[in-house]
């Protein structure tokens, strides 16, 4: 039983690694937008946001489960990938210029992109880099990665669907990733557990009142 549970079904893989590059396929090109516009902060949030993408595929590739993002970094020091894909994360977060952080990001994309051939899950994919359409920045056009899973999955019926992959994929959030049976029963349509939204007026406005304003309206009713 343990051993039949150590990872997922073959096609729950490829769904799962077929979710991951297409996060990073959707946002891939953006930080070189930011750039364009001056937003340097942008820029930076945005390459720290694909690092730790390609950080959780490093996971999914090599059949480890991520931890949440506390001890995602402690978890992925661990791995085969991490000492030639960490450093290489590193220099595009530490990159004062975009420039720099895109040569890193791409040499990153390309190290994943070898360990995905290698798995043989898929056809062999290019890992080289490419232009964004007519734009001047350089991205391994990851979708390419996430189709070749979903063509590559015996399960047409799951298949069929968008590539999201597992919730904690599409669902920016720790307290879904520690509090996996809350997140199902809301998943299935469930809301018994959720709070109720506070009525206008209502008991959460009595917390805004001053003490002044609590003993004017406490006196009044006297």
């Amino acid at each position: 039983m343990r051993q039949a549970l150590a990872w997922y079904p073959r096609d729950l893989w490829l769904w799962q690694l077929a979710g991951q590059w297409r996060r990073i396929a959707q946002e891939e090109h953006f930080p070189g937008r930011a750039d364009e516009v001056g937003d340097d902060l942008g820029r930076r949030v945005l390459v720290a946001r694909l690092a730790r993408d390609v950080m959780r595929l490093c996971f999914l590739l090599e059949r480890r489960y991520a931890p949440y993002s506390k001890w995602l970094g402690t978890a992925f020091a661990r791995l085969e990938s991490a000492a030639a894909v960490g450093p290489l994360l590193g220099a595009a977060m530490g990159a004062d210029r975009w420039p720099e952080a895109e040569r890193a990001l791409v040499r990153a994309y390309r190290e994943v992109a070898d360990r995905h051939n290698r798995l043989g899950l898929t056809e062999r994919l290019d890992p080289g880099p490419r232009p964004f359409h007519d734009r001047p920045w350089l991205v391994l056009d990851a979708d390419r990665f996430a189709r070749a899973c979903v063509e590559a999955m015996a399960d047409r019926a799951l298949a069929a669907f968008q590539p999201i992959g597992a919730i904690d994929q599409f669902v920016d959030s720790p307290r879904c990733s520690a509090s996996a049976p809350a997140c199902a029963a809301r998943s299935a349509g469930s809301t018994t557990d959720c709070p109720r939204p506070r009525r206008p007026g209502g008991p959460g406005r009595a917390g805004l009142r001053s003490p002044t304003s609590r003993r004017r309206r406490a006196g009044s009713s006297r």
